[in-house]
């Protein structure tokens, strides 16, 4: 409690402050009460941006997911030995930091990079494709960075999974699709939120990648408080920015808990 409250909420409440005070004549904050911090998130320009972010991040949720659990029963159904092996490769990418491993897809993807030097040599493409700085690079790096989220959570849930289920699922007469959708699917739920809410939340608020492999083109709400906070200096619109992205992930994790309880 004595750490959330001094490293958390202290900061939090002092964030909440400047999202009340006006922006200086040099930037900084001066203590005047003032809540035009807020109507200024409802410009055209600012909703786009959130806009775009929410559904970046929901796009990489998504594909993260449709990646992940795949991989996570792959690994969960192995002998004891080489699952320890292939979840030592899931997690290898984190020994090494996240923004020279995005530098690394920068020159992968870029014009002169290994990618479009591969699909020449097969000649799928005669000339060097734009991959840099689109939103399918973000994408790309989102997924990349952030899927050992989403398939550590659901290898915890589906290595419990009792396999004398699925034997009398099949049993029964259920086909293959049938089994995973009334037993499998419904069992390791938990493990699906837990690793949806791990990568949507950290891709919601994303700056690093987009600021890299989108550029200017493909900025998110992590990029706009990053502007507000070191560029522009207006720390008060940037807090009340901050704290209308955490109110939005405060609401999804409500909204997430209500149902889980109504489910028991």
């Amino acid at each position: 409690a004595v750490w959330l409250t001094v490293f958390f909420l202290a900061p939090l409440c002092v964030v909440a402050v400047y999202s009340l005070c006006e922006r200086g004549v040099y930037g900084g904050v001066v203590f005047r009460l003032t809540f035009q911090n807020y109507p200024r998130l409802l410009d055209p320009v600012y909703l786009s941006v959130g806009l775009r972010s929410l559904r970046l991040a929901g796009e990489t949720t998504l594909f993260c997911l449709l990646l992940g659990y795949p991989l996570a029963y792959f690994i969960a159904s192995r002998r004891p030995g080489l699952r320890h092996l292939l979840l030592v490769m899931v997690i290898i990418p984190f020994w090494t930091d996240f923004l020279v491993r995005t530098y690394a897809w920068m020159f992968i993807l870029r014009s002169e990079g290994a990618l479009n030097a591969v699909l020449a040599g097969l000649g799928l493409i005669e000339r060097p494709v734009e991959w840099l700085f689109t939103e399918g690079a973000v994408t790309l790096g989102l997924v990349y960075g952030y899927l050992p989220y989403m398939v550590l959570p659901l290898y915890a849930s589906i290595e419990k999974l009792d396999r004398t289920l699925v034997e009398a699922a099949q049993d029964l007469g259920a086909n293959p699709p049938r089994v995973f959708l009334r037993v499998i699917l419904p069992i390791t739920l938990p493990g699906v939120a837990a690793g949806c809410i791990l990568v949507f939340i950290p891709s919601l608020g994303a700056f690093v990648t987009p600021d890299l492999l989108g550029g200017a083109r493909t900025p998110m709400i992590g990029n706009l408080i990053k502007t507000q906070f070191l560029t522009a200096r207006d720390w008060p619109f940037g807090a009340a920015m901050s704290l209308s992205v955490m109110a939005c992930v405060g609401g999804m994790l409500l909204a997430n808990r209500l149902v889980d309880r109504r489910e028991v």
